[in-house]
């Protein structure tokens, strides 16, 4: 961490609207979730550049549930904001709404995680300003992203190929949509 440098949210929070053509919609001719999720990286990508003061790149993306369709001829908004910084790293919460244009309905479609780390010249991880935390919401949402990473790094070493100790989830498969056949 940069403890002579923090940063507060507002100044880095980035947002893009954008009109969905027919281009970009899928063969059921809803908007295409590629096409959304490219849009969410690009501005996850400007919202962790602008924090940073680096170019970043995209180190993981968490849980993105696409929670209604998306229309042709709708206009998205893609909203970002850093929600926690660690030492190189910044998770940056998106959220993304359609508005219909001829009714002003708003949806909300879609929220993820999208964790940035920045970068310099020459490739290698580079510090980054920490967080003014200045609100209720703001300390929920640091304090969130901490839990997700803890939940993460026990997800990997409970499912590492070396530790998997296969009889404590066989359990687990019971009424599921498998049926396991070891040989």
């Amino acid at each position: 961490m940069n403890p002579m440098k923090f940063k507060h949210t507002k100044v880095s929070q980035v947002s893009m609207t954008q009109l969905m053509l027919p281009s970009h919609s899928n063969f059921s001719g809803k908007i295409h979730g590629g096409h959304v999720l490219n849009l969410m990286d690009q501005v996850a990508f400007a919202c962790a550049c602008k924090h940073s003061g680096h170019y970043c790149v995209t180190a993981s993306v968490n849980k993105v549930d696409f929670l209604c369709p998306i229309e042709v001829g709708e206009l998205i908004t893609l909203k970002a904001s850093v929600n926690y910084t660690g030492r190189t790293s910044m998770v940056i919460g998106l959220r993304v709404e359609s508005e219909n244009i001829q009714t002003g309905v708003i949806r909300h479609c879609n929220s993820s995680y999208f964790t940035m780390v920045a970068k310099d010249k020459d490739g290698k991880s580079m510090p980054v300003p920490g967080l003014i935390l200045n609100s209720e919401e703001s300390v929920r949402r640091f304090t969130r992203s901490i839990t997700r990473q803890q939940q993460a790094k026990e997800r990997r070493e409970d499912f590492e190929e070396a530790e998997f100790q296969i009889e404590e989830h066989l359990q687990q498969m019971e009424g599921q949509n498998a049926k396991v056949m070891l040989e």
